[in-house]
C-alpha cells in the first residue's frame, strides 16, 4: 500500500474504494506495475533492465523462488487466490521492454497495442480480482479505458521522456503533425510538437468516449478498477487548453479534486 501511495497515487486512491478483502491483491498488482514502470529510472543501460524483467518472468513461471521478496510473494498469492492468467503478466513484461530503449513508437497501432498489454491488462486483472464473473463482459471497455489512461499518462510524462530522448508519440502522428522525432524531442519545431500533442490528446479522448459509452452498464463491483479514468477527462482538459505547455511541464490535479472526481464516479458510475 505504501509503495503504491508513493509511486501511483491515482491507483492508490482507486483501491481504497474496493472491499477490504480485495485491497491487498489490488495493491500487489499496482505495486508490481509501479516496480516494473520504474526500472528505466533505476538503470543506466537496457541490459540490466531486461535481466530484471527476466527475473519476474522466471518468478511467474515458477523457475525462480519468490521467497524473501515481499512484493513477488504477494503478487503470486493474488494470482493463486483469483486465478489470474500468468500469460497476461508475461505479455505485460514483454511490452515493457519498449520502455528500456529509445526506439521511437512506430505507429498508432503499435501505441494502442502497447497500451493494451500494459494499462488495459492491468485494469482487466483488477476487474478479475474484484468480480471474476463480471470482468469478462467488460474486456472491451477495459481495452479502451487502458488506452485512454495510458495515453493521457504518457502526455503528462512528456517532459521526462523528452529529457531522456524517449518518444512514445507514434511516427505516423508525428508525420501528420509535420515534425520529426528529433524535432519533437528537442527545442526545435514547437508548433509541430504542439500539433502532435493535440493529436495524442484527441486519440485519448476517442478511447475515453468509447469507454464511457460502454461503462453505463458497468456494475458497481467493478468500479474501483476503472476509477482512475475519472481523472482522465480533467487531465485532458488541461492538456488541450495549452498543448505546448505540456512539452516542458508535467501537469497534475489538486488532491481534493482527484478525490472529488473519484467519489462521484464511485457513487454513481458513468451514467
Amino acid at each position: 500500500m505504501e509503495a503504491v501511495r508513493a509511486a501511483d497515487h491515482d491507483r492508490y486512491l482507486s483501491a481504497l474504494y474496493a472491499p477490504d478483502d480485495k485491497r491487498q491483491s489490488l495493491f500487489a498488482l499496482y505495486a508490481f506495475n509501479a516496480e516494473i514502470a520504474s526500472i528505466r529510472d533505476r538503470i543506466r543501460e537496457p541490459l540490466p533492465g531486461e535481466v530484471r524483467l527476466q527475473w519476474w518472468r522466471d518468478v511467474l513461471d515458477g523457475r525462480t523462488s519468490a521467497d524473501g521478496h515481499p512484493l513477488a510473494e504477494d503478487l503470486l498469492e493474488a494470482i493463486r487466490t483469483h486465478a489470474l492468467p500468468v500469460a497476461t503478466f508475461q505479455n505485460y513484461l514483454d511490452a515493457r521492454i519498449f520502455d528500456l530503449y529509445d526506439d521511437p513508437m512506430p505507429s498508432r497501432n503499435d501505441l494502442e497495442g502497447y497500451c493494451g498489454e500494459v494499462a488495459s491488462a492491468l485494469i482487466l486483472l483488477a476487474s478479475m480480482v474484484l468480480d471474476a464473473s463480471a470482468a469478462p463482459r467488460f474486456a472491451e471497455a477495459a481495452g479502451h479505458a487502458g488506452c485512454a489512461q495510458a495515453i493521457t499518462g504518457l502526455l503528462r510524462l512528456l517532459p521526462i521522456h523528452r529529457a531522456r530522448g524517449q518518444c512514445y508519440v507514434p511516427g505516423d502522428i508525428l508525420a501528420a503533425a509535420g515534425v520529426s522525432p528529433h524535432e519533437f524531442l528537442t527545442s526545435d519545431g514547437e508548433a509541430g510538437a504542439a500539433r502532435a500533442v493535440s493529436a495524442m490528446a484527441a486519440l485519448a479522448r476517442q478511447h475515453l468516449s468509447a469507454f464511457e459509452s460502454q461503462a453505463v452498464t458497468l456494475p458497481e463491483t467493478l468500479r474501483p478498477a476503472f476509477l482512475p479514468l475519472a481523472l482522465a477527462g480533467a487531465y485532458l482538459d488541461r492538456i488541450e487548453k495549452n498543448p505546448a505547455a505540456i512539452l516542458a511541464q508535467t501537469i497534475g490535479l489538486p488532491t481534493w479534486r482527484r478525490h472529488w472526481l473519484m467519489v462521484r464516479k464511485a457513487s454513481v458510475g458513468w451514467r
